[in-house]
């Protein structure tokens, strides 16, 4: 009964230390992508909430490279909280070296298929429908927000309406500032044209007042285009694909970043052996803080290194995935001996 309740003792704190470091970093990346799409340069007043919504649908794709760290330090936390009270004693006379094993095992598959199942799934679908909402709430911000039934597009048009359903405005009034033109019609809807803006007027009168043109004309269709408001399409970039899409996919960056994806579980299995190692680690108190910072500084310097070699492995031809995979397993095994002997 004791040992299954210090199984459950070190499973529950190891996650929750994790979980509680994962929400603060995750709310920092939602913030800076909500500033990200706003760029300081749009009224935020209607379309925050969106905004805020849209970012959550991001967050899936932005976990994955910090779970090593977030590992790591859920670790040294848990070692803090249970040698400072003295219960790492307590859990090592209750848990035999046989049963630490089988803990870690548990504890590394549980984290690995959560990470796989994110990595593959999860934070595939979630960012492709974050990139669609992005750019259409980027597109709207371009154009600004309609304000008590009136809708002012910079100093190109005016728009005042009596009703607004999505990109549709009803019984309107319209002015285009530079031709001198007035225009009332039952509705204008607000759709895509390659690469423009375009506002489609429907039923209704059109009255021009300049130098070169007076005139009055019904119509049952016209449509003005807003040249100067150029939309951002959707692209397809490497956060859209699974790892076994990107192996196969025509272009060379892509395929490499699917081979990084495959070291990276990799590098998850190694950091989960080593954080294991960090939470039962008792020496010294007062070296800990060093020896926790200089294992940190390491695996982040493997993934600094690992950066450098896809810059290689896209850059250079003579720089081939022979020795992308060769160069990232030597640093991460290295590094591992080398941690093992800190926690000695």
């Amino acid at each position: 009964f004791m040992i299954g309740r210090a199984r459950s003792y070190i499973i529950y704190n190891y996650f929750k230390y994790i979980l509680i470091i994962l929400l603060i970093f995750i709310g920092l990346i939602w913030l800076s992508q909500i500033i990200r799409i706003l760029e300081f340069q749009y009224s935020i007043s209607n379309q925050i909430i969106e905004i805020a919504g849209t970012t959550l649908l991001a967050l899936p794709s932005f976990i994955n490279p910090i779970v090593p760290f977030l590992i790591l330090i859920g670790s040294f936390m848990l070692n803090s909280k249970i040698k400072n009270s003295n219960e790492i004693i307590i859990l090592k006379q209750y848990l035999s070296s046989k049963g630490l094993k089988t803990l870690f095992k548990l504890l590394i598959f549980f984290t690995f298929i959560i990470f796989i199942i994110n990595n593959e799934i999860i934070s595939n679908k979630f960012y492709e429908k974050y990139k669609i909402k992005e750019l259409e709430i980027r597109n709207n911000l371009k154009l600004g927000s309609p304000v008590q039934n009136e809708f002012h597009i910079d100093d190109i048009v005016s728009i005042f309406f009596e009703k607004k359903e999505d990109n549709t405005f009803y019984d309107i009034e319209a002015i285009i500032y530079d031709q001198n033109q007035f225009i009332a019609s039952d509705s204008v809807i607000i759709e895509l044209s390659k690469s423009n803006f375009n506002l489609v007027f429907s039923n209704g009168e059109r009255l021009i007042l300049n130098e070169i043109e007076k005139s009055k004309t019904v119509f049952d269709k016209f449509t003005y285009i807003l040249e100067s408001k150029k939309y951002e399409k959707l692209s397809m970039d490497k956060d859209h694909y699974n790892t076994l899409e990107l192996i196969s996919h025509s272009e060379k960056e892509f395929r490499n970043y699917g081979h990084n994806k495959i070291f990276q579980y990799f590098f998850l299995i190694v950091v989960g052996l080593i954080s294991f190692k960090i939470i039962f680690f008792s020496v010294n108190k007062m070296n800990n803080l060093l020896r926790f910072s200089m294992i940190f500084f390491l695996i982040l310097l493997i993934q600094v290194l690992n950066s450098y070699l896809i810059y290689l492995l896209d850059n250079f031809s003579s720089f081939n995935l022979i020795y992308f995979y060769s160069f990232n397993f030597f640093f991460l095994i290295s590094t591992y001996f080398l941690i093992n002997k800190i926690l000695k």
